[in-house]
């Protein structure tokens, strides 16, 4: 259970701010650019410290190296369908 901080949702700019200082900022300490998640809710939102994003799966063969020997015939472009003006209505 965490602890509950009065504060005040201010003006800044043309927006709303809720400024992050004392307790907000040194119990789930908080720094200047921090990434964070904000979960919004009908009454509220919860602000939470953005998580590492997790390894991407990297594909062990690129596009590239996939594509560079494709010829039409290989791609089988004479099969591909012929679109009429009137699928299109022109």
């Amino acid at each position: 259970m965490g602890q509950i901080v009065h504060t005040k949702i201010q003006k800044w700019g043309n927006g709303l701010a809720l400024r992050v200082a004392g307790l907000i900022r040194d119990i789930p300490q908080f720094e200047q650019n921090a990434a964070v998640d904000v979960e919004v809710f009908e009454d509220g939102f919860i602000v939470r410290k953005a998580q590492p994003d997790k390894k991407k799966f990297v594909f062990p063969i690129k596009e590239i190296d996939l594509l560079k020997d494709i010829t039409p015939d290989t791609a089988h472009a004479d099969g591909l369908a012929e679109i009429s003006n009137k699928e299109i209505e022109l």
